[in-house]
């Protein structure tokens, strides 16, 4: 009787990358992946130790995809606006991974790439070394927030957006001015939480990159 098939470590991930696009994390096991393989969730846990280690790699090979062709052009803040917005296309493409992203994280090869080239970035700022850990921190949890909040909406079916759509109607339109006068009052230019989201992520980027610069005292030596 013939052996079951080896998978190879990238077999395994192209199978979970395709089954989390029809899924959820909450919903994805390693017994499913296995099924879906023709397979036993041993033979799996031969290349992953845990469903989170699993989950990582799957999201850090959209770090990977990402980080593909990328080269550095610009000051600092153009290399991490574009960098950004490099791993912000790459997860949308993928919007059910990004939410693994920011639940789990990655250790992998993709997260290295990335976070080296914000680091670099930052040291030609002008920021002291002391201050560069702390300022990467807040950056990686605005960038991936941002993208997460994204893919929440991406990944709704066209009923759910349209049903979205209704209730914010309601909520804007249908608010008394009596007890909601500022909701009333702008009504009609306010704008659903779907709307414009690229202009958004990247105004607020260039926000925090702006308070970033603002704290960087001229003449200061880089990297010091």
């Amino acid at each position: 009787m013939a052996g079951r098939r080896r998978w190879s470590t990238e077999e395994i991930l192209d199978a979970a990358a395709e089954l989390l696009r029809t899924s959820d994390t909450e919903s994805f096991s390693v017994r499913r992946l296995a099924a879906t393989l023709g397979t036993d969730s041993s033979s799996l846990y031969r290349h992953f130790r845990s469903k989170t280690e699993l989950l990582r790699a799957v999201a850090d090979r959209i770090l990977l995809a990402a980080m593909d062709g990328y080269r550095p052009e610009g000051d600092w803040k153009q290399r991490i606006t574009a960098l950004a917005l490099r791993v912000r296309e790459a997860f949308g493409r993928q919007p059910q991974l990004a939410a693994i992203w920011g639940q789990y994280a990655s250790g992998g090869t993709g997260s290295r790439l990335v976070v080296e080239e914000v680091l670099q970035a930052l040291r030609t700022s002008g920021l002291p070394d002391a201050e560069i850990p702390a300022r990467y921190h807040r950056l990686a949890v605005l960038i991936a927030a941002l993208i997460a909040s994204e893919a929440g909406v991406s990944t709704i079916t066209p009923k759910e957006y349209e049903q979205g759509m209704e209730l914010f109607r309601v909520t804007t339109f249908g608010a008394d001015p009596e007890r909601f006068p500022a909701l009333a009052h702008f009504a009609r230019d306010i704008r659903p939480l779907g709307a414009d989201r690229r202009a958004a992520f990247e105004e607020i980027l260039a926000a925090h990159l702006a308070r970033i610069e603002a704290g960087i005292h001229p003449g200061r030596p880089t990297g010091s």
